[in-house]
């Protein structure tokens, strides 16, 4: 799929990338990398076929962008996923690979998405909607930071966050398969501040942005649909986690609901490669976004703009 190889360092890849899509100018802002197991990554699907597409690491790793999406409206100015973060502890970063650290000599940020934004030509306090497709906490952790004397305080204090009301029920209903995914300091505190707005269903959040429900990784998953200018762009997020999960079959060992995920892919992918949708990945460390076209064989990218 990708015809250079995936960063091995969050420093490999740029802070961001800009294009139009249609009149609205969007952003993919590397939050960092993280490193998990390849097996898990693919679920059922044979090692042999998914190394082709992301080697391992001796321990079996891959190497997964944490990727967000900033998004400039004529009101608004819009951040999907928040990536993982500052809130966390050296255990934690040692389990999971994270490097995303405020990169030295760059913009300043609590964490490397918040240099992205700097980069930009924003500051956090300018983002006015904060979209989460969902509360894991690589894609919510970022919500809130840690400040330099330990305070949890919210990391863009002006905007309003909003996730699917079912996703906000499932993230304060975990068990032992899914407690550490949901980590509360990365959304109770938006929410103790007046600031989250909970929806249901397919909503249009601002003009032009669009939540469309796409359940199966978790029963309550969005993507973020952008459109402009007869143009439409769609953030993934974890319905397809990487360029190399676009076949259908393809799915994550982490999904709860995996024939589900199958389902919303079929729907979705269907629509995006009809219509020549632009495609933006979350954890792709290699391919942050490419346009969508039906083959015979699944949907395929064109247009591919690469690390």
């Amino acid at each position: 799929m990708n015809a250079t190889p995936p960063a091995r360092a969050a420093a490999e890849l740029p802070l961001l990338r800009s294009r139009l899509c249609g009149d609205l100018r969007i952003h993919a802002l590397e939050g960092g990398l993280q490193w998990l197991d390849g097996g898990a990554m693919f679920g059922v699907v044979p090692k042999p076929l998914w190394e082709r597409r992301i080697p391992a690491d001796p321990r079996n790793r891959i190497p997964l962008a944490m990727r967000c999406l900033l998004v400039e409206t004529p009101d608004e100015l819009v951040l999907i996923e928040t990536g993982l973060g500052n809130k966390e502890t050296e255990k934690f970063v040692e389990i999971y690979g994270v490097d995303n650290a405020a990169p030295e000599g760059g913009p300043v940020g609590a964490d490397r998405l918040q240099s992205a934004i700097r980069a930009a030509g924003f500051s956090p306090d300018e983002v006015t909607v904060v979209v989460n497709t969902h509360l894991h906490f690589d894609h919510a952790g970022g919500n809130t930071y840690r400040d330099a004397d330990g305070e949890v305080r919210l990391s863009f204090p002006r905007a309003r966050y909003f996730v699917q009301r079912g996703e906000w029920e499932y993230a304060h209903r975990t068990n032992e398969r899914t407690q550490a995914s949901y980590l509360p300091y990365n959304f109770d505190p938006v929410e103790a501040a007046g600031r989250m707005s909970l929806i249901e269903g397919e909503r249009e959040i601002v003009p032009g942005i669009v939540a469309v429900p796409t359940p199966g990784h978790t029963p309550h998953h969005q993507s973020i649909v952008v459109r402009s200018a007869g143009e439409t762009a769609c953030y993934l997020a974890d319905l397809v986690p990487t360029m190399a999960h676009l076949p259908l079959p393809w799915i994550m060992g982490y999904d709860v609901e995996p024939l589900l995920t199958l389902e919303s892919k079929r729907t979705l992918l269907a629509r995006a490669g009809a219509e020549r949708w632009l495609l933006v990945s979350t954890h792709d460390a290699a391919t942050p976004w490419g346009r969508a076209r039906a083959t015979e064989r699944g949907v395929v990218l064109d247009d591919v703009t690469e690390a």
